[in-house]
């Protein structure tokens, strides 16, 4: 019974109260108190590849978010009632996990937004594993920025990880986080 209602927990991290609370004294309650985490489903993948498309220059098919989800990876998203602000996907394994995408809706970034799925993504990692690793291009400063903020470090880089314009590729730095 027990793994049961850890399995619910799992599938739904949310405060009822926030919701009565904003439907029936709306300014009392901020957009933040609104926003809820929950594991992504089949359903959500329309939503999530108009903003990977939204966000990417070389995008993430369809085919990749099922995968991640048939692979019972940590697939998280962030959500204020039926619209999905950004997502957030990590791999766990023999003592690691990998951040693999993170991702905010254009509309919806610098709100906090990435900094809330990145603190829930640490905070399940810790279960399970000691270093927690992620990439980044070199040129997503604002990523780097939360990334440094939230205690990760620059530990190298991976050349020609990402694909680029011209049949070009670009580098990827390489970021991670101890938990123990």
């Amino acid at each position: 019974m027990r793994d049961l209602l850890d399995r619910i927990k799992d599938f739904v991290v949310y405060d009822a109260d926030v919701e009565f609370y904003a439907k029936v004294f709306p300014e009392s309650v901020g957009r933040k108190e609104l926003m809820r985490l929950r594991k992504m489903n089949r359903t959500d993948l329309d939503q999530v590849v108009v903003i990977e498309i939204a966000s990417y220059q070389f995008p993430w098919g369809e085919d990749i978010f099922r995968d991640c989800i048939n692979m019972r990876y940590q697939n998280w998203v962030c959500e204020i009632g039926d619209e999905i602000l950004g997502y957030g996907i990590m791999s766990m394994a023999v003592g690691e996990a990998h951040i693999l995408n993170l991702c905010i809706s254009p509309k919806e970034q610098k709100q906090g937004i990435g900094r809330k799925i990145l603190e829930h993504l640490i905070s399940v990692a810790y279960t399970e594993a000691e270093t927690m690793f992620l990439e980044v291009r070199p040129t997503n400063i604002h990523a780097i920025s939360l990334y440094e903020s939230m205690g990760f470090n620059e530990i190298g880089v991976r050349r020609n990880y990402y694909p680029a314009d011209n049949n070009n590729r670009e580098d990827a730095l390489m970021f991670a986080l101890e938990l123990i």
